[in-house]
């Protein structure tokens, strides 16, 4: 039996909007014009439905317990971020993405304005 848990599967790049896939090519994986084998957002839906966590950190504030606890309602808490300042979007922890607040019928949204790639060491 052959050894094929070695083998590196490439990830498709989403970003350029590389070629999908439909259901029925989902079988059929063809090597695109470099020779490498192209696969679409189809090939991840086995991961679909894996929970993940997302913060949206708007600034952070560093103090002492003992400020901590004499904050009361009306308290102003300085950030460390400016007005008009991108937050970070977190996905487990991880930084993923920046962008802006935004309301939507009277409820806060982010727009994610820029995507933070992962160094690939």
């Amino acid at each position: 039996m052959p050894d094929t848990d070695n083998k590196e599967v490439p990830l498709p790049d989403l970003e350029s909007g590389g070629a999908m896939q439909t259901v029925e090519d989902a079988g059929q994986l063809t090597p695109s014009e470099g020779g490498e084998v192209v696969r679409g957002a189809q090939d991840l839906e086995a991961v679909f439905d894996v929970p993940v966590q997302v913060s949206a950190v708007l600034g952070r504030a560093r103090m002492e317990v003992g400020e901590l606890l004499r904050l009361g309602p009306g308290a102003v808490l300085e950030l460390d971020r400016k007005v008009g300042e991108a937050i970070d979007i977190y996905v487990n922890n991880r930084l993923v993405a920046r962008g802006e607040v935004v309301l939507v019928e009277e409820k806060l949204g982010v727009t994610m304005t820029e995507i933070i790639k992962a160094d690939q060491n």
